[in-house]
């Protein structure tokens, strides 16, 4: 992303199946980096109904969406110059 937009190393883009799960998996990745001291500039809204949380770690933005908001914006075609790195869990 720092070639093309400038302001961030990464784009992660992530997708949930409800408003719900889209809050939990935010507040999860939050949790998880904070233990590790790595701070979000941006915080996880309490009672989020857009469907669309940020996470702004400087370096790395995290986007986490409801699955109609991440089609509706669709930031792959939008940043499409950009290269796309698949991350796979490791066991």
């Amino acid at each position: 992303m720092r070639k093309i937009g400038g302001f961030c190393d990464y784009f992660v883009i992530a997708s949930a199946n409800s408003l719900r799960q889209t809050s939990a998996v935010a507040k999860a990745i939050e949790d998880e980096l904070d233990a590790d001291r790595i701070k979000s500039l941006s915080k996880v809204p309490r009672s989020d109904e857009s469907g669309w949380i940020v996470l702004d770690f400087v370096s790395v933005v995290a986007h986490i969406f409801n699955k109609p908001m991440r089609e509706f914006y669709s930031l792959e075609r939008l940043w499409s110059d950009a290269k796309k790195v698949r991350i796979t869990k490791s066991a």
